[in-house]
C-alpha cells in the first residue's frame, strides 16, 4: 500500500486542472531485471470546468513542457526542452516542472532502486484518477487498476527522469 501526496500547480492552469496528486512505487522483485522505479502524476479531475476540461488542459500543459500525451517514452537525460528535474534524497522524491511541483515521500526499497539506476520512470496522466485523493492510502489492487489501464497509458505522457541527489 502507498500514499499519495498534493502537488502544486501554477495559477493559470489551476482552475483547471484542480488537484494534482503524485504516487511512486517498484516493480516487483525479480531475479533477472533491477526493480523500475515509477513516479506518477494525475489530476483528481475536481477543477472548476470539470474533468474533460481538466484532461485538455493536461494534454495542453504536457505539450508546453516538451512532452506529448500518447507519443513515444522520452528519455529526458538526451534532451534540453523539457523541463523537468527529479531529486531523490532522504525518502523523498522532489518534482520540479512547470505547473507542477510535489514531494513525495518513497519507501527505501524506491529510492535505492532511483539512485542505483539513475533513472525514474514518470507517467504523467491525462485521465483523472477522482479516487486517489491525497493523503489517503491507496492499495496494490487499486493502482494496479489505474496505472495498469491501456486506454490511461495510451493517453499519458512516458518520460525517463534522470535522478539527482544533494551533494555532499
Amino acid at each position: 500500500m502507498t500514499s499519495t501526496n498534493t502537488a502544486s500547480n501554477s495559477v493559470q492552469h489551476a482552475p483547471r486542472l484542480g488537484t494534482l496528486s503524485v504516487i511512486a512505487w517498484t516493480t516487483d522483485l525479480s531475479e533477472t531485471e533491477r526493480n523500475t522505479p515509477f513516479l506518477l502524476a494525475y489530476s483528481l479531475g475536481d477543477g472548476r470546468d470539470g474533468p474533460e476540461a481538466g484532461e485538455e488542459t493536461m494534454r495542453t500543459v504536457l505539450q508546453e513542457v516538451g512532452l506529448i500525451p500518447g507519443g513515444d517514452l522520452v528519455d529526458v537525460s538526451l534532451t534540453t526542452n523539457v523541463p523537468i528535474k527529479l531529486l531523490v534524497q532522504a525518502g523523498r522524491a522532489v518534482l520540479t516542472m512547470p505547473y507542477l511541483n510535489a514531494q513525495c515521500p518513497v519507501p527505501p526499497e524506491w529510492e535505492r532502486d532511483a539512485l542505483d539506476s539513475g533513472k525514474v520512470y514518470f507517467i504523467v496522466a491525462t485521465r483523472p484518477w477522482a479516487e486517489a485523493t491525497p493523503g489517503k492510502p491507496v492499495s496494490e489492487e487499486q493502482l494496479r487498476g489505474f496505472a495498469g489501464d491501456l486506454e490511461m497509458l495510451s493517453s499519458a505522457a512516458h518520460c525517463l527522469l534522470p535522478v539527482s541527489g544533494l551533494r555532499s
